[in-house]
């Protein structure tokens, strides 16, 4: 049984299918729609704006030093770049080194756009399978900046964008990785570890035992990482090496990715939906966006 609400949880806008990658940008909060296929903008009044459509499924989102946005095309692994006229044009083609759906994406302050990816076909019940992580420059150009990630998700950065973190849904982890100054990853460790690693290759085993699956997450001002927890109806406040120290229950309702923002960054905005299964959110308008005030504000990146 899930835990009640958190009191203070406010619905700030809804009717939408599956929400993700939330992102606060020069005053609202910009959001993937992704069986909408629309990247929408939400004030803080809850007026929604469709600022792009992705026919192949939106879903990490970023912003250049120019203020032109990024945005995942998930099913068919292209990054697209949102011009100042409102057209969308291709940023890079990642589809030679993802080897399944695209995800989320974090992009740093020089333009450098860090991107997921699923790693096995997760919707179909194929065995879990570890992943890359790819970087893309300001230029387009893509390499792989990582291997052997368990399902790479949310992204955070540090202020001083020398540390970048990861979240494996399927490893119950935090992974971090040292940003060198030419964007190179290094030092690859754990920098938190919430649950035990998984023992199987079996997704619904593994989703029917698990402690945690980290979904999107964000930083704060303490160096704390807001964690949306895709199973248990909750977001988490995690200290490095993964002491939970705060948490907060949505209901009913399942949180699939936070983010930090507001005017003062204390406020806590939740992608929340009953469930994630495709086919049941393709057919659904009850997807919502929930607000709640923390005392911690936002820090680092995105």
């Amino acid at each position: 049984m899930a835990s009640p609400a958190h009191p203070g949880l406010t619905t700030l806008a809804g009717g939408f299918t599956f929400l993700e990658c939330p992102r606060w940008h020069q005053g609202r909060l910009w959001l993937s729609d992704f069986y909408s296929h629309r990247v929408v903008a939400v004030d803080a009044k809850g007026t929604v704006e469709t600022i792009a459509r992705v026919p192949q499924q939106p879903s990490g989102l970023g912003f250049l030093p120019d203020g032109r946005a990024l945005i995942v095309s998930m099913r068919d692994r292209k990054l697209l770049r949102r011009e100042p006229s409102g057209a969308l044009v291709e940023h890079a083609d990642l589809s030679k080194l993802a080897p399944h759906h695209l995800n989320d994406m974090l992009v740093d302050a020089k333009g450098r756009a860090w991107v997921g990816n699923f790693g096995f076909d997760l919707m179909a019940g194929a065995p879990m399978a570890s992943t890359v992580l790819i970087r893309v420059d300001a230029d387009g150009k893509a390499q792989v900046a990582a291997h052997g990630l368990r399902f790479p998700n949310g992204m955070a950065m540090t202020p001083d964008g020398r540390t970048l973190v990861v979240a494996e849904s399927f490893g119950q982890s935090l992974a971090a990785f040292t940003v060198g100054a030419d964007g190179s990853l290094s030092n690859q460790r754990i920098w938190a570890q919430i649950g035990e690693p998984p023992k199987t290759t079996d997704a619904h085993a593994f989703l029917g035992s698990a402690a945690i699956v980290p979904d999107g997450i964000c930083l704060d001002a303490e160096g704390a990482i807001w964690v949306a927890d895709a199973l248990h109806h909750r977001a988490v406040r995690v200290a490095e090496g993964g002491r939970i120290l705060e948490e907060i229950s949505s209901g009913e309702t399942g949180v699939y990715a936070c983010m930090l923002g507001g005017d003062d960054g204390r406020t806590l905005f939740l992608c929340a939906a009953p469930s994630f299964g495709e086919e049941e959110r393709k057919q659904a308008t009850d997807a919502e966006i929930l607000a709640v005030r923390v005392k911690v504000p936002h820090a680092g990146l995105p």
